[in-house]
């Protein structure tokens, strides 16, 4: 069957500004430059593609910020896996789009960010830094399967032999398991899946648009029977939803089954303007416990340190029952006001534990953190 061409492009005014808490870092874009407009078609329909050139694809993070990571790359803005509790909603904002549904439908495009990518990492100051991808919106949404971008990208990194990491709750990720084999063979690369629930009726009212956790579940075992160092983000657990003892046990153990390296849950994290938007989705999907979150939150972004601990410690009962003797940490947390601590000179990231001692000789580049549970406000919008 042929393919149905795209429509003719169409420009379009995207306002590209900073937020106030963008540490200083320049504009991408230039105020209201015009940028190319493409409809979805196809396994692509209802989606929006606004194509735009950056100025830089690897961005640092605010030196004021908390983040054990220095620099990123998000290929993409705005998200279809619609993930109704998502971080990341407000920086469509900062484009002069929506936060709701044009953060699902309307994805911005950097078309140009391979050939950046590459640019910036031959560039005489660049010092081979590791890089975090997955840190705003997933690099393997559905975009990616039509332009590729993480693929080049991963291509890139691991040509320079530059460390990499990467989130993502996307089984699309198995696609390029060739070239990741292929970065780690000449740098550290780390993976996390995020899989928040086994629970069929949690995943589908509030990640829509992503693969089912049990094919999550199936990429966390190919990519480490493949020799890539992968974890699980228990992330988010929603209190009074998806935080029950068994729901908690059955995606620990499935995780820990598929050699999952870490185990790390992450109690849901309400920003501004998210916690909004996730408290409105409640009041129709579930109104009485929007009602008990609004209160159990109140104005706070995080639930109470004490809450945070007996979730946590469920996931803890799990993999300490578990343990091997050789066995190092199974399960990283953040302190409970989600400020990540110093990593350790030569060692894992606190917050993401090993199941298994790395091997002699391995790079010891911490990998990147749980996206959910750090200070996204400290980062540049886009970072």
């Amino acid at each position: 069957m042929a393919v149905a061409p795209d429509p003719a492009p169409l420009p379009v005014a995207l306002r590209w500004r900073r937020a106030d808490d963008d540490g200083g870092q320049p504009m991408l874009f230039a105020e209201e430059e015009l940028v190319e407009r493409h409809l979805g078609v196809g396994a692509y329909r209802g989606l929006e593609f606004l194509h735009v050139n950056a100025k830089r694809v690897i961005n640092e993070v605010p030196a004021a910020s908390h983040m054990p990571f220095r620099y990123t790359i998000n290929a993409y803005r705005g998200c279809s896996h619609a993930c109704t509790y998502c971080f990341a909603r407000p920086t469509h904002e900062y484009l002069g789009l929506g936060m709701g549904e044009d953060f699902e439908r309307k994805l911005v495009v950097k078309v140009n960010a391979v050939e950046r990518v590459r640019a910036e990492l031959r560039a005489p100051s660049w010092r081979g830094d590791p890089v975090a991808m997955g840190t705003n919106t997933d690099p393997y949404q559905r975009a990616e399967g039509r332009y590729h971008l993480t693929r080049g990208i991963v291509e890139a990194l691991g040509e320079a032999a530059n460390p990499f990491s990467i989130l993502t709750k996307s089984t699309l990720i198995l696609r390029d398991l060739d070239h990741l084999v292929a970065a780690a063979a000449r740098t550290e690369v780390h993976c996390n899946l995020s899989i928040g629930t086994l629970d069929d009726e949690v995943w589908r009212a509030t990640e829509p648009g992503t693969p089912h956790p049990r094919q999550r579940v199936e990429a966390v075992r190919r990519l480490n029977e493949a020799g890539i160092p992968t974890g699980v983000l228990v992330a988010p657990v929603i209190p009074g939803w998806s935080d029950g003892p068994d729901q908690l046990e059955a995606v620990a153990s499935a995780c820990l089954d598929a050699g999952a390296v870490s185990v790390t849950p992450i109690v849901l994290h309400l920003r501004p303007g998210v916690k909004e938007h996730f408290l409105e989705f409640l009041g129709r999907a579930r109104p009485a416990l929007g009602a008990e979150l609004a209160a159990r939150y109140g104005r706070r972004a995080y639930l109470p340190s004490a809450d945070q601990r007996t979730i946590e410690a469920r996931v803890d009962d799990v993999t300490g029952r578990r343990r091997r003797p050789d066995a190092g940490d199974r399960v990283g947390h953040l302190p409970a006001d989600g400020a990540p601590a110093a990593p350790a000179p030569g060692g894992p990231h606190p917050v993401r534990g090993r199941l298994h001692p790395a091997p002699t000789g391995a790079p010891t580049t911490p990998p990147a953190p749980p996206a959910e549970q750090l200070r996204f406000g400290d980062l540049a919008p886009g970072a």
